[in-house]
């Protein structure tokens, strides 16, 4: 079942996403209150958009049935929810622990969350960093009782300020700085940040495309509801970088009384570290550059990720791989998936329904201390500077003689870690425009791991916000909500 104007089918999107996330929401287009007038040229994307509200509302009952089905505790988390757009007010995403919310629409985010009690439900500002009155973000009208997250990463781009990585490159035109997170949180506003995938091609978490962290308790709706409300959140782009932020021993998200403060943050990447900047009051107050951490030699057993990376070539229907690492001499501790979806933001006239657009076969097949075997699928990279590539990421423990093997679609990479701590190690399948396997450099656990603990007495205002900003060598990054210190 395809919902919305979103292609690829329901089921599909829910299974990718147990595959390599904890959670999710299937986020079905509702409703445009204020939506431009049907005149030319604007006669395609109105009767597309007023379709595909017409089909949520149609197979409402039925997605949120297979919503809830999904659902299971400590092992897969669905929540329900819907966006609706807004000229004026930005686009919102709706978002609820209760599987009975109806599917409602309003002139304001307010009236909105009216509709919906007496059921939970809060109302996220989404691709926040478009013009303002042009669906970006409204910080006049923000309501902190009903938001208290904001999307700052999409596949849209980043919304973080006008110098921020990932500009807004979508059709719908360029990053304003006046509706940026930035701007908010000038204006004294308090808000976690979050990131969410908008992938109209029905895979959540497509990796790459934004993704949402918690430090929740458990893993259930009410404990994650619970720390989504609490502003316990961080952005990421699809590496799932594990930070902890902390002011006084309050987590990321509080409020805090305090005087003298003791700031620590805790980040455990998937490669290595490029640049640390924990910002007060949004300038630039500690700054870590990758370049002071230093890694192992591989002497004795250590810590190290290594990406497999699967892809380019020009086969635009998709290619399949069927791969597997294993590891010699050494341990292999754990295995994070890249895996994505089609890319589809926008929807175009010559685009067709298909709902086994995001059947992909992106798996893990088995795991075990020694070795992995997977299955996934890439598509020809759309610029030199948006990979469309597929992989993993291995976590091992070993020593310079530890050596990974790596099989993919009849081709082999054998290398020591001791090599690939000098540089990674590719062979193509065919003799030109062909699929290849890169095999990345080993990075030591020293370039991956990072504590850093200050001191700070400057109460500068009424209400100090500090919050962290992390980027690696490969691009990926993480955005973590502030803390408000209010003196």
């Amino acid at each position: 079942m395809r919902i919305s104007y979103g292609y690829g089918s329901l089921e599909n999107a829910l299974k990718a996403a147990k595959g390599q996330l904890d959670f999710c929401a299937i986020i079905g287009h509702a409703s445009w209150f204020d939506i431009p007038e049907r005149k030319e040229p604007l006669e395609y994307l109105v009767d597309f958009h007023k379709e595909g509200f017409a089909k949520l509302q149609r197979n409402w009952e039925e997605v949120r049935r297979t919503v809830r089905a999904y659902n299971v505790p400590h092992e897969f988390v669905t929540f329900q929810g819907f966006e609706a757009h807004s000229s004026k007010y930005g686009d919102h995403h709706y978002l609820s622990p209760d599987d009975e919310i109806p599917l409602v629409a309003g002139e304001t985010p307010e009236e909105i969350i009216a509709k919906l009690s007496p059921h939970r439900a809060i109302a996220i500002p989404h691709h926040v960093g478009y013009t303002p009155g042009y669906r970006g973000g409204n910080w006049e009208s923000f309501n902190p009782a009903i938001s208290p997250v904001i999307e700052v990463y999409s596949k849209h781009g980043c919304g973080m300020s006008e110098q921020s990585l990932y500009p807004y490159y979508h059709d719908m035109g360029p990053r304003d700085p006046r509706s940026t997170v930035y701007a908010a949180l000038a204006k004294g506003h308090r808000f976690g940040f979050v990131g969410s995938t908008d992938h109209h091609a029905g895979y959540p978490g497509s990796y790459g495309d934004g993704r949402l962290a918690v430090l929740a308790e458990d893993k259930t709706r009410e404990a994650i509801w619970k720390a989504i409300l609490a502003r316990r959140t961080y952005a990421v782009t699809g590496d799932k970088i594990a930070c902890r932020f902390k002011l006084n021993g309050h987590d990321m998200g509080s409020e805090v009384q305090a005087g003298h403060r003791t700031l620590s943050l805790d980040v455990r990447g998937c490669d290595q570290l490029d640049k640390i900047v924990v910002y007060k009051n949004l300038q630039p107050w500690k700054i870590i550059n990758g370049e002071e951490l230093h890694g192992a030699k591989a002497a004795g057993e250590q810590k190290y990720k290594i990406k497999v990376e699967l892809g380019w070539g020009n086969n635009k229907t998709g290619f399949k791989w069927e791969a597997s690492a294993s590891v010699q001499g050494g341990k292999l501790i754990s295995v994070e998936t890249c895996f994505r979806g089609r890319s589809v933001l926008a929807p175009t006239p010559e685009m067709r329904e298909d709902p086994n657009m995001n059947a992909l076969r992106n798996e893990v097949v088995s795991q075990s201390e020694s070795s992995v075997v997977w299955g996934c699928t890439s598509f020809p990279n759309p610029t030199t500077l948006h990979p469309h590539t597929s992989g993993v990421i291995l976590e091992v423990a070993g020593q310079a003689d530890t050596r990974i093997e790596v099989q993919a679609n009849g081709k082999t990479i054998t290398a020591a870690i001791g090599e690939l701590l000098a540089g990674g190690q590719s062979v193509h399948l065919h003799p030109y425009n062909s699929e290849a396997i890169f095999v990345h450099r080993a990075v030591p656990e020293e370039l991956y791991s990072f504590h850093g603990q200050w001191e700070d007495s400057a109460a500068e205002t009424s209400c100090d916000v500090y919050h962290a900003e992390i980027r690696q060598m490969n691009g990926q990054c993480a955005w973590i909500s502030p803390i408000y210190a209010l003196a």
